[in-house]
């Protein structure tokens, strides 16, 4: 879909009167300044804790000095630590939690260690049965490390609670019921948690006398936020760090525009609740608490990490080969837009990517807008009469979309996705259309599922969010394929638009 400017399709005015929040209080020490979100293409990933980690070598260390297997070659005794530290990061066991516990997690340590110790003793034995160990062995070996890194793993948890209730980060709660009233009462009083709550977002339903309860005392009142647009001014204001929902966020009113800002300011999102609520959001896989109350880690990542990684990888390489093979086609529709348009050949616009981040969309010019205001609010269609014939030659054979390879390579946009859109027509459309706005939870692409089905151009932009959402929740690495391939068919029958 090109979208470069007249009169969005099918538009329907909508408004919503929201109520201002209160004043919100600025950070109580220097540490915390201003926030600039992140520049990164995706959600951060969070780096597993390098204490933990040395504390499960310093274990290993010592098990291989008390009860060690003997002369084991050099190469097999370093590679020792690595099955462990891969062992332990796909069993969750460096994944920080509000609660944690060293007693907890000795039998995952044990069971574990055991599973280390005895598969490298049977491919030693394998290779040279000289260097066999026998299993009395290997078993005081792997009970040596799972009870000392038990213990160092202690030493850390302890040093990590300390440190969170010396400096609490800010943190919004999100929710009008009595459970958020009792869970920010939890976290002013629990500071070992590392939370300071700072404000509440309420629903824009929800009065403010009703929402704002009365404080236990010694305790402060915080301010009620009535509106995203509040939550994302406090977000910027007290260097938010933590969200804490009492409700599932698609439970919630707003909720997956507030759990869209949170991830773009690289927020931890926190589900803390009195109820076993079941969420659609990606959650940790071992249970938490706070003082009680159930706490699952919500993350904005995709539940299979690897295939979406192997897409990345995959759309890296296309689109760079793309751009290598399609070259002398796009010098060719870069010397025709010259000649026939004069100067400007790329187009650049501002478009809406993954999880709500703004980037920079390249294309060729197929008309020249009046003004900057009329290309980021007026919609665009295929008989634009200041359109030329190169133009429309290229909007026809959508070989204007060439230059969107590089935003691929740069990570901007995936070849297959939902199409990005400009920053005013995504406001409006996600007031008039609810499910508008979960198009996002992916990465934005040159072409989609809706648009193999015609709906580009001027159509229905309810149908498209919902072929848009259809592709996320049913999304496999041969779908995109399959769109591909379908993307490439339309394009010899001249289906652009």
């Amino acid at each position: 879909m090109t979208t470069e400017s007249a009169p969005a399709p099918r538009a329907a005015q909508a408004t919503a009167v929201r109520r201002a929040a209160d004043v919100i209080r600025p950070p109580r020490s220097g540490r915390e300044g201003p926030q600039v979100p992140r520049t990164a293409r995706g959600v951060p990933r969070r780096r597993p804790p390098a204490a933990l980690m040395a504390c499960d070598v310093l274990a290993l260390g010592l098990a291989v000095a008390l009860v060690g297997p003997g002369p084991w070659p050099p190469v097999v005794l370093l590679l020792l630590p690595v099955v462990q530290l891969l062992l332990n990061t796909y069993r969750r066991l460096y994944t920080t939690g509000l609660s944690p516990s060293a007693l907890a997690e000795l039998p995952a340590l044990a069971g574990l260690a055991a599973v280390q110790w005895y598969a490298v003793a049977e491919a030693v034995a394998a290779y040279d049965p000289r260097h066999a160990v026998g299993w009395a062995a290997l078993g005081c070996a792997a009970g040596v490390q799972a009870v000392a890194s038990c213990g160092a793993r202690a030493v850390v948890h302890r040093f990590r609670l300390w440190s969170a209730a010396r400096d609490p980060r800010s943190t919004l709660v999100i929710g009008d019921g009595q459970v958020a009233s009792r869970v920010v009462t939890v976290l002013q009083e629990h500071r070992r948690y590392g939370m300071r709550p700072v404000g509440r977002v309420v629903s824009s339903g929800t009065d403010s006398q009703q929402a704002e309860v009365a404080p236990p005392p010694g305790h402060v009142s915080l301010p009620v936020l009535a509106s995203v647009q509040d939550a994302a001014r406090a977000v910027v204001q007290n260097s938010v760090r933590h969200a804490v929902f009492t409700a599932p966020p698609e439970a919630t009113p707003d909720g997956a525009e507030l759990f869209a800002l949170f991830a773009r300011h690289d927020c931890r999102v926190w589900l803390i609740t009195d109820q076993g609520t079941v969420t659609n959001c990606r959650t940790a896989p071992r249970p938490d608490h706070v003082w009680g109350f159930a706490a699952h880690s919500l993350d904005a990542r995709p539940h299979r990490p690897v295939a979406h990684r192997v897409k990345r990888a995959m759309d890296a390489v296309l689109a760079a080969v793309a751009l290598v093979v399609a070259s002398p086609v796009m010098a060719a529709c870069a010397l025709a837009v010259r000649v026939c348009d004069g100067p400007g050949v790329v187009f650049r616009q501002e478009r809406i990517g993954e999880h709500g981040r703004p980037f920079v969309l390249l294309k060729f010019r197929t008309l020249r807008p009046g003004d900057a205001h009329e290309s980021a609010t007026r919609w665009n269609v295929s008989s634009d009469r200041r359109m030329s014939r190169v133009g429309r030659a290229l909007r026809r054979t959508s070989l204007d979309e060439l230059p969107q390879l590089w935003n691929v390579v740069r990570g901007d946009m995936s070849l297959v996705g939902p199409r990005p859109e400009r920053p005013y027509f995504v406001a409006q459309f996600s007031r008039m259309h609810p499910g508008y706005r979960s198009r996002h939870r992916m990465p934005v692409g040159i072409t989609g599922l809706a648009q193999v089905h015609g709906l580009r151009g001027d159509t229905s932009i309810e149908d498209r969010a919902r072929f848009d959402n259809r592709y996320i929740e049913t999304w496999s690495l041969w779908q995109d394929m399959c769109v591909l391939a379908r993307t490439a068919g339309s394009v010899f029958r001249l289906g652009g638009s």
